[in-house]
């Protein structure tokens, strides 16, 4: 046999192996789960106990001690039969179904996971360490995932049915949720929540990630407190608010800011912060308060710096207006591929604000208005870095010019599937150095000499 028909063979057994894996897997989640009548019925019986008794204005962890509780007792009745190791486990899981989300709670406590992914009753996946996982949570039916988005957007005066099958809301924690149901999910009811960092990463843990170097992060924090007007770009899950919070922290405690989000991710140390968040339409489907509106609104509200946690449409206009009026200093995030792109993102963002502007007369304002693009990207292992700072240099004829201060270079992938490459500078000095200087602040121009590669 020839070595060519041996590694033939070996590619087809491992491909044998990962198949029988899969649906092995795939059939231990579709076997029923033989407690889930025990389940259901406790469920209902807890939940009649908490509507009808007198304590119903219990709250938090009496309240969470009186279902615990009746569980246990309910099930000493119903299950006696069952171990004790068993009963506790079944008692968990019907307590997460009485009080949290059912089961994604124990996701959703898993401070090392990021991201919840429901995609149907028979498919859950996480997000751990930058990678995607399949789960072996499962949900008994679609009813039963339903039942979990309205325990989710109920207390927002928020629905979901098919004449609104699709919604955005926030967690108590201040975890994001999106939610879409048939007929627009094909395959069942669909949950994503990106879950809301306890404690936010410092700058610290960025540079021990690698997510950037020492000398990068000095430059962006001078940018920041030199009051330089920067736009964090990148691809969903990119690590953009992440860096945003990062930033803004820089910020120095005698400055007022405004924050605007569509929702309140942003954890600032700070003690003056004013923290504005958009609304959607209610049940009725009126009151929505879009992001545009809370721009405007905060110009008025005397703000030294504005932060707005991502521009999406027409709200970039109001963003630039106000970069280009006095409030500088601002820090906003968009989604794009490039700095390059994100400058094309935001003339078509400005063009969506409905004014007839010619396009150089949007690039004069895009130009005069932002000063640094930091690019943050999302690699092929999971990791995040910032592959481009970049600045802005101003207009020659039609074209916005730009120059890269740092740059990150992938020299390849290793046997184990991680990204290879550094951070290195330009050797180029930033123009906008002597603007950072006359504000008082201290950066040393050694940082931008060139990188031995």
């Amino acid at each position: 046999m020839s070595l060519a028909q041996r590694l033939q063979g070996q590619l087809n057994n491992e491909a044998k192996q990962n198949w029988t894996a899969s649906i092995k897997k795939e059939k231990e989640q579709d076997r029923p789960d033989k407690y889930a009548q025990l389940k259901m019925g406790v469920h209902r019986e807890v939940i009649d106990a908490i509507e009808e008794d007198s304590r119903l204005e219990l709250q938090g962890e009496a309240l969470a001690k009186y279902a615990r509780d009746k569980v246990l007792s309910l099930l000493e009745r119903d299950a006696v039969f069952l171990p004790f190791s068993e009963r506790q486990m079944i008692a968990a899981e019907i307590m997460d179904e009485v009080l949290g989300l059912g089961p994604i709670e124990p996701l959703l406590r898993d401070e090392s996971i990021t991201e919840v992914m429901v995609n149907g009753p028979r498919r859950v996946y996480i997000e751990r360490g930058g990678k995607i996982y399949l789960t072996d949570v499962i949900f008994r039916d679609d009813d039963h995932v339903m039942h979990i988005i309205d325990k989710i957007v109920s207390p927002l005066g928020r629905r979901v049915d098919e004449s609104s099958p699709y919604v955005d809301a926030r967690l108590p924690d201040g975890s994001r949720v999106n939610a879409i149901i048939p007929p627009l999910a094909l395959d069942g009811p669909t949950i994503t929540i990106r879950k809301f960092a306890t404690n936010p990463y410092s700058i610290a843990d960025l540079m021990r990630f690698g997510t950037l170097t020492p000398n990068m992060a000095k430059f962006l924090e001078a940018c920041v407190k030199g009051r330089m007007n920067v736009i964090i770009s990148g691809g969903t899950g990119s690590g953009k608010t992440t860096l945003l919070n990062v930033m803004a922290n820089y910020i120095p405690d005698n400055e007022r800011i405004v924050t605007v989000e569509d929702a309140a991710e942003l954890q600032l140390a700070q003690d003056h912060v004013v923290r504005l968040e958009s609304r959607s339409v209610n049940i009725e489907g009126k009151g929505a308060v879009p992001i545009r509106d809370l721009v405007r609104n905060c110009l008025r509200m005397r703000p030294d710096r504005i932060v707005v946690g991502e521009v999406r449409g027409g709200e970039a206009l109001d963003m630039l207006q106000a970069m280009n009026t006095g409030h500088d200093g601002s820090l906003t995030t968009g989604h794009s591929n490039a700095p390059r792109d994100m400058l094309a993102r935001l003339e078509t963002m400005v063009m969506m604000a409905g004014m007839e502007l010619p396009l150089k007369a949007i690039r004069q304002q895009v130009a005069s208005a932002i000063d640094v693009i930091v690019h943050s990207a999302r690699l092929r292992d999971g990791s995040r870095a910032i592959t481009h700072v970049t600045e802005i240099l101003g207009m020659e004829g039609d074209v916005i010019q730009l120059q890269d201060i740092f740059l990150f270079e992938q020299t390849g992938v290793d046997s184990n599937g991680k990204v290879l490459g550094s951070h290195y500078s330009t050797g180029i000095t930033p123009k906008c150095y002597e603007k950072i200087i006359a504000e008082g602040v201290r950066l040393d121009k050694e940082i931008f000499k060139p990188s031995i590669r």
